[in-house]
């Protein structure tokens, strides 16, 4: 496979040495960016003799291929180590001031960062805050370790050993393409059900989960069409102009609705993570109901909206997998399986994604946890962590229910 490997200005830079020595033997073709600074620490010749390719830090070379973004749109993977905590706010902030940056720009390959940096700088909330805002967008961030640091300090900040990291860009691409040949289905965000033209029932979904899937699943090699009601502009970032991903934008439950079942007619496997209202207004009104017309007092008569998953099982077809999701209130864990079991018998679906929400707790959150329950009502999987993370881990549960 196409590795990128970037090395920014930190002195770990020296075990990237091994890093791609590594990735070498394994066969992959290595291409390695470093930063001006990372030079300091590993210089040019060492780079170009272990990964065999001639290394250039600047977006002016090779101006003819355009190599500032020919890199990244050839890359499989992309390994970052060291990342320093400068890096990660550039690169939490699209800036492109380099030719890692630009490469990181456009490459649509999974991303590996391993942080290394003082115990300090890894816990200052800017740094915290741009490792979830990378997570969010389905970054893997490897790391760092607890232990001796530059300096005599010790604490978390020491970044991955490159053997660790060797294995884990390893199960990476072996894995990232398990969902070849897969026509996948994603529903995400949340319902919006007009009250008047200004004003609408709606719920707190923000699409990450969703759209986190919905990446999940064309970074493994589906093709995928993902249904999006309304989502924060940042969760769908990730699949805006994703490769492998036709983004189809909805409103209302209705409209959803008719988006999935009919993308599912070929669909292999259907995920339903979109919050949908189950309610709707019985009449929409035609002009904004004013507190003068109605005296202070506004009554509204509500009705069910159509069952879409329900829907989606009785016109399944055979080998089709339907996915649920099932966002609970309830607190008491056995409550909450007993719930969600009798939920996954309801709508006949093959696996139900089960996640306790609240006012802090599953919408508008950069983590997630879920409990997976099989056709048997069996709990297959339980997952926590970001929301890539628990992406992945529904995945491998579809495929091995298939």
């Amino acid at each position: 496979m196409y590795v990128i490997v970037g090395v920014t200005g930190g002195i770990a830079a020296y075990k990237t040495v091994q890093l791609v020595r590594l990735l070498v033997r394994d066969g992959h073709e290595v291409h390695v960016i470093p930063t001006e600074d990372a030079l300091r620490f590993v210089g040019t010749p060492t780079w170009e003799a272990i990964s065999r390719h001639p290394v250039t830090t600047s977006v002016h070379d090779d101006v003819a291929k355009v190599r500032h973004v020919a890199l990244g749109q050839a890359a499989d993977l992309v390994i970052v180590a060291p990342a320093t905590a400068n890096f990660l706010a550039k690169t939490a902030a699209g800036l492109a001031d380099d030719l890692l940056g630009t490469s990181l720009l456009a490459t649509t390959a999974p991303v590996v960062v391993a942080p290394a940096m003082h115990t300090e700088m890894w816990r200052h909330p800017s740094t915290v805050h741009n490792v979830a805002v990378l997570r969010e967008r389905g970054v893997h961030v490897v790391g760092p370790e607890d232990g001796p640091l530059t300096g005599g300090d010790v604490g978390p900040g020491r970044m991955t050993e490159p053997e660790a990291l060797h294995a884990y860009a390893s199960a990476l691409m072996n894995r990232r393409r398990d969902l070849s040949g897969l026509r996948v289905v994603v529903s995400a965000g949340g319902t919006r059900e007009p009250i008047d033209p200004v004003r609408f029932l709606g719920n707190r979904s923000s699409g990450r989960q969703g759209v986190a899937v919905a990446r999940a699943a064309a970074d493994r090699g589906a093709s995928v069409a993902l249904v999006v009601a309304h989502a924060d502009a940042d969760a769908l970032a990730p699949a805006i102009g994703r490769a492998g991903i036709e983004l189809v934008r909805v409103g209302t439950a209705a409209e959803l609705g008719r988006a999935v079942t009919e993308r599912a007619v070929d669909a292999d496997v259907v995920v339903m993570a979109a919050a949908v209202a189950d309610y709707r207004v019985a009449e929409t009104a035609d002009r904004k109901l004013a507190k003068e017309d109605t005296g202070g007092v506004l009554t509204l008569q509500l009705v069910a909206t159509e069952d879409i998953l329900a829907g989606l099982v009785r016109g399944r077809r055979d080998g089709q997998t339907i996915v649920g999701f099932a966002a609970e209130t309830e607190t008491d864990a056995d409550a909450l399986l007993d719930r969600a079991r009798r939920k996954r018998r309801r709508k006949g679906v093959d696996l139900l994604a089960v996640n306790e929400v609240g006012w802090q707790k599953g919408f508008e959150s950069a983590e997630n946890a879920l409990t997976i329950l099989g056709a048997e009502d069996e709990v297959v999987a339980q997952v926590s962590g970001s929301k890539r993370e628990v992406a992945d881990a529904l995945w491998d549960a579809v495929l091995t229910s298939r």
